[in-house]
């Protein structure tokens, strides 16, 4: 029960710290310019699904070939 309390009590203070540690840039932090709005639709819907899609295919191509 103890155990359950600390360990409980250590992630909630880790959880409450973990924004503050945010706003600090670490030493070479230099983010780049932001994506627009079709690349991250690009970046993040399109390439998945084309991804998928490929795999797929590869997939299904030795079952098409009997």
């Amino acid at each position: 029960m103890r155990a359950g309390a600390v360990t409980a009590a250590a992630t909630l203070m880790m959880l409450m710290s973990s924004p503050a540690m945010a706003l600090v840039r670490d030493d070479g932090d230099d983010p780049g310019a932001g994506l627009s709005v079709g690349q991250t639709l690009g970046l993040f819907v399109a390439l998945p699904i084309v991804s998928f899609l490929v795999i797929a295919g590869l997939c299904m191509i030795p079952g098409r070939k009997k």
